[in-house]
């Protein structure tokens, strides 16, 4: 059935009036935006992490009224309205009805558009478009963008809430050093509550943990199983809430395919589905060897602690774990090289920070180090990991105990997690 540009209007309508919502909290990637070139902005993240939001944050920055158009692809409209051709009816009835000097172009869960990013690029290359696109799949933005749109894009990680942007939504604002001195009592019992409901802005604005196990099912239906044609949804559902029950755990595809009797390539896509989906991430192994490095078991870790506690009791009950969440899901934000380490004598670090193929820095994280026994046995595993790497720098991330420690190797820091967190 052909397309009238009438038939577009409601639909244009719609999404360009819930973009002039108001009542909103900034986001700190709205602050890794450039706008002042022509590249394409690609908003990666999971469901409900706020890319729509954003979208409303950078219509206000700019202060637009009615110039911009914004979609989002998840409209029924688009289930059989899904052609690539679709983007230029809706530019060109949006120049019609509404303004033609139209600017700038915001389109939400772009891989609902078959072949879209052939229409991207065309708009990219043959207009002056500002052009502003989400995605809740990495692999259909990333692999797609950077084979058709090499040089041409820009990618901002959109997340669930940080602990500062937790902090900001509870009305607790730090602004300076002095803040975190005067208003420690108060951060500290937000903290529990981060490390409780996580950070998905809707939970955190309402406290309604209920939430979260819809949007487990949400994660699951919409990214994995409609996205990849699933037909055991009852063994794809399993290995996501054993996943989450393990986050922090070394996980292998052959303990998968024993646990779920299924076959080596299913249980390895049903992962590979649940990384695509932000549902879980991996974090390897280093070695200065490739092959060993490949070779290795992974950690799996949940893209939210709330999340994750709310589909596993165990992983609920073990807070040295959803510590140990908290401070992955934070390094991955700010870091691109992020492993996990085991030294020649088989102590295991649990982060190793790189850039630029050098090392930065080693964490490890431990709920406290009141124990005689546990407090030798992360300082060991920190001073021989700093003497095999060549390193003079590490860190103990506790839930509240504060510390400097000199090795034969180095100094170890010893921070509470809430105020590691707020350092910039």
């Amino acid at each position: 059935m052909k397309i009238e540009n009438k038939d577009l209007v409601p639909v244009i309508d719609f999404w360009h009036k819930s973009l002039t919502k108001k009542d909103l909290f900034s986001r700190e990637a709205l602050g890794e935006i450039n706008f002042s070139n022509k590249e394409i902005i690609d908003v990666m993240g999971p469901r409900r992490s706020g890319k729509s939001s954003l979208f409303k944050l950078i219509k206000d920055r700019l202060g637009l009224n009615d110039d911009f158009l914004y979609v989002n692809f998840e409209d029924p409209f688009f289930i059989e309205n899904n052609g690539v051709e679709i983007l230029e009816k809706l530019i060109e009835t949006y120049k019609a009805y509404y303004n033609p000097e139209l600017k700038y172009l915001f389109f939400d869960e772009i891989q609902e558009i078959k072949n879209w990013e052939k229409g991207i690029r065309k708009l990219r290359d043959g207009t002056d478009y500002k052009i502003f696109i989400t995605g809740s799949s990495s692999k259909l933005l990333s692999k797609e963008l950077s084979s058709s749109i090499t040089g041409r894009h820009t990618t901002v990680k959109m997340m669930p809430l940080n602990f500062r942007e937790f902090l900001f939504f509870k009305k607790v604002e730090i602004d300076s050093p002095k803040d975190v001195i005067l208003k420690e009592n108060i951060i500290k019992k937000k903290f529990q509550e981060y490390m409780n409901q996580g950070g998905f802005p809707e939970v955190t604005k309402t406290d309604n943990k209920e939430l979260l196990k819809n949007y487990f099912y949400d994660f699951l239906q919409k990214d994995v199983i409609i996205r990849n044609q699933i037909r055991d949804k009852s063994s794809l559902e399993k290995m996501a809430v054993f996943l989450m029950t393990n986050s922090g755990k070394t996980v292998s595809i052959a303990s998968l395919k024993k646990a779920f009797n299924l076959s080596y390539e299913t249980a390895n896509n049903y992962l590979e589905y649940l990384k695509e989906a932000f549902l879980v991430f991996e974090l390897k192994k280093f070695s200065f060897s490739l092959k060993k490095q490949s070779q290795a078991v992974p950690k799996i870790y949940s893209v939210d602690t709330g999340l994750a506690r709310e589909v596993s009791f165990s992983f609920s009950q073990d807070s040295g774990r959803i510590l140990e969440n908290v401070i992955f899901l934070n390094l991955i934000m700010k870091f691109e090289d992020i492993f996990y380490y085991t030294t020649s004598n088989d102590f295991e670090v649990d982060f190793l920070v790189r850039e630029k193929n050098k090392n930065q820095f080693l964490i490890q994280v431990c709920l406290n180090l009141e124990e005689e026994k546990t407090r030798e046995r992360e300082i060991r595993a920190l001073d021989e990991a700093m003497k095999e790497l060549k390193m003079k720098k590490s860190f103990i991330i506790t839930n509240n105990q504060e510390e400097k420690i000199k090795t034969e190797n180095g100094i170890i820091n010893v921070l509470p997690a809430w105020k590691w967190l707020l350092e910039k």
